[in-house]
Order: C-alpha cells, then structure tokens, then sequence
C-alpha cells in the first residue's frame, strides 16, 4: 500500500523519527563505547592514540609499537567479540521470544547455552579439541573450533527439539516454559560435571575454565567465524521480520495472513541456536544478555519486530561491551569474567519478569 503525497499522518512519522532516532543515536555510542573500551585497562592508552592507531598510522618509537600490540593483539579483538557477542545472544533472545510468544525466552533460560557448554565440554574432554595453555590471558583454547562448534550445535539442536515439543502442547504458560529450561539446564550441567569428575587434570583444568563466559579468550580466525554465523543470522531475523510480527499476533492470525508458523518457528529456532552455539563454543556461557536486552529496548523502541530486531542486535552489542569494560575495570588490575557481571545484572531482572507474569 502506498500513501500519496503528504498523506502519511504526522503521527506515524514522529513514531518512525523516534526508533530511527535510537538506532542512530545507539550506532553513535556504540563507536564511542568502543573507543572508551580500547582505552582503558592495566595500560591507559589515550583516546586520540587508539584512534590513530585504528586508522592505520604507523607506530615509530617503541612505545607506539607497544601500544599497537596492545591494541590490534589484545584489546580490539576482546571489545569486537564483546560487541559480536552482545549482538549475537540479543538477536537469538529476542527471536526466540517472538517465535515462541514467550516474554522470558532465551538461550540461557531455556537451558540452550547450558546444553553447548555441555557439548563444547564434550568435544574438548572426549574429542580433544581444547588444550592449557601457560599465559592467563589465553589459558585455553580451542584448537578445532570447527568440531568444538559442530558438537556444541548438536546439544544445542537437542534442546531446541525439546523446547519446540513443548512449545506445542497446548496451554504451555511462560512458566511451564522457564520450569523446562531449569530442568534442561540441570539435566546438562549434571552432564558437564559428570565428564569433569572422569576428566584429567589437564582436561578439567580446560573445561572449569572455559565455562567462566569470557570475551578475552577469543582472538581474530574465532572472531571472524563467529562475525561471521551472527551476521547471516541478523539479516536472516531481519528478512523475517514480518513472519515474526504476523506471530507476536498468535498463530492462527498469522497463518491467515500466509505465515508457515511451523517452519518459521523450527527454522528460526535452529539459526538461534546455531548462533548459541558458536557463542558458548568459544566464550562460554554468558548468561541473561538475550533475555534483559529485548526487554530494555522494547522500553524504547517497541514491539515492531522491523525495529525490534536490529535495535536488539545493536544495544546487545553495546550492553555486553559496556559489561566487559566494567569487568576488567572493577577490580582492576585483576580481570572479573563478563559472565559473573551479567550474571548479577540479569537475576534481578528475570525475577522482575518472573513476578509481572504472575501478577497479570
């Protein structure tokens, strides 16, 4: 349908100004918070040298040369999977929140990123994909990501499979749902600690590690693989936008609109899951981003799922961000996982969740 000329009420265009207004303004702090994040640390490295660096000016003295390892080796790779990351677990949460019409749906409530640590753990002590190392910074790492991923995405695919059966029994509640993922939480974590207690010192050493979510582990061939799965899964959410929208309405509304609700649904929770999986695979689990995320930019933006989606992604980004450079910085020169900070930040939230569901 196209309106003529001047024909589109004042209104409307105030409404699209205001979401357009917070993606722009979002995108804006997002380069501001990266700059900040590149910046800070055991090292300070100010603002105009980081920028300098990013634009690819040549270091000379020895001291720029420092600080260009600091930056390209270190820093940049740690605040770019903060943001890939962020965007990645945020665009899942709010996805798995639409197909499955299901306000306190995520990869970490619904058990799915305990199922791909569960599997991460399995290739790394059963299939050997993960070794010690004897720097902090990079105390593991997973030498086949490419196997490490596949078997995190096959616990991933199990859990979705359960979730989705749910899903379908009639009179499922929100509730019923979050009691699911705390049973497939514990089912997997029992799994995890299971293969730990057989594990060697070597092996265990690796996977105890490993499940502390950590951003700073990851350097640029993961980097690139995880871009990678987030960004086709972002344009694919986004390409489905209307599906989700024509859902969020309930099923029946959208099948008479000529929405497959069954495909949608299963195809939408496997690419969710995929990216879960890559996640967990290399950082571990970081817990409640894709679930607190949604929610704070539904305060903003709406439900508009055209909106919802890339404003997730990008505020995703920017919350885990912000929560490393927190991390590292709050009991500075010591380095606190982003997954404890999360973790404390998204409890409350989720019990917030848990009490509206029961109020209404």
């Amino acid at each position: 349908m196209h309106f003529a000329k001047g024909a589109v009420p004042e209104d409307y265009l105030v409404y699209i100004r205001r979401k357009y207004f917070w993606i722009m303004g979002g995108i804006l702090f997002l380069f501001i918070m990266l700059i900040y994040s590149i910046s800070v640390g055991a090292v300070e490295v100010p603002p105009y040298k980081v920028m300098q660096t990013l634009s690819g000016q040549e270091p000379v003295t020895q001291l720029d040369k420092n600080i260009w390892n600091i930056i390209w080796n270190i820093r940049l790779p740690q605040a770019l999977a903060a943001i890939v990351a962020g965007a990645g677990l945020s665009v899942a949460g709010v996805a798995m929140q639409s197909i499955l019409r299901n306000p306190i749906a995520s990869p970490f409530t619904l058990g799915i990123s305990n199922a791909g640590a569960f599997g991460a753990a399995v290739s790394v002590v059963v299939l050997g994909t993960g070794k010690v190392q004897s720097t902090v910074a990079d105390a593991v790492i997973i030498n086949n990501p490419y196997l490490t991923t596949i078997v995190a995405f096959f616990f991933c695919l199990l859990a979705t499979g359960i979730i989705l059966v749910i899903s379908s029994i009639r009179g499922a509640s929100p509730e019923v749902m979050v009691l699911a993922g705390v049973a497939l939480s514990s089912l997997f974590t029992a799994g995890t600690a299971f293969l730990q207690y057989f594990a060697d010192d070597t092996q265990l050493a690796a996977v105890v590690f490993w499940t502390f979510g950590d951003v700073g582990r990851v350097n640029w061939p993961e980097l690139e693989i995880m871009t990678g799965v987030v960004l086709l899964a972002v344009i694919f959410f986004i390409a489905n936008c209307w599906n989700y929208n024509a859902i969020d309405a309930g099923d029946e509304t959208a099948k008479g609109l000529g929405v497959n609700v069954e495909r949608t649904r299963l195809v939408g929770m496997v690419i969710a899951a995929l990216v879960s999986a890559v996640i967990v695979a290399f950082l571990g689990v970081i817990g409640f981003v894709g679930l607190v995320c949604p929610h704070m930019v539904r305060r903003v933006i709406g439900d508009d799922q055209r909106y919802l989606i890339p404003g997730s992604t990008l505020f995703g980004g920017i919350l885990l961000l912000a929560s490393d450079t927190a991390a590292r910085l709050i009991i500075s020169p010591y380095v606190l996982p982003v997954s404890i900070l999360t973790a404390f930040m998204g409890a409350p939230v989720f019990i917030y969740l848990l009490l509206k569901g029961y109020k209404r």
